[in-house]
């Protein structure tokens, strides 16, 4: 026989009722307020948002290549580290991967634009 779905949202209300009940009754025993605890220190946090900050920008850049018809997307690799974005790669001249570099900079967080890397075929 099936339970309506109510059924299970008052179980499942009454366990996670209880539950914080236990937990709060817990910490009241040992008269200590409960204190958040550093998983990592300001300096790994910075590093981790530069992280997501840089691995944002790769795909914004990438993705907005792919999606230009003007651009040999899938021929030029992209690399971000601190804001600065490395292009390499081949593309089929010199107004396509001056493109590549405009594009590149008109991302948002890119502090600069390394294209180096970025040859051309003529």
């Amino acid at each position: 026989m099936k339970k309506p779905i109510s059924h299970f949202v008052v179980a499942a209300t009454t366990a996670t009722v209880l539950g914080l009940a236990l937990a709060g009754s817990a910490f009241a025993e040992t008269g200590q307020a409960v204190q958040p605890i550093m998983l990592a220190t300001e300096d790994t946090m910075d590093k981790a948002g530069e992280v997501v900050s840089d691995t944002w920008i790769t795909s914004k850049v990438k993705s907005t290549f792919l999606a230009d018809d003007s651009l040999s997307g899938m021929d030029i690799k992209v690399e971000t580290n601190k804001g600065v974005v490395s292009l390499s790669g081949v593309v089929d001249s010199e107004t396509e991967r001056d493109l590549a570099i405009s594009k590149a900079k008109e991302i948002e967080g890119v502090t600069a634009v390394s294209a180096d890397g970025l040859k051309t075929t003529d």
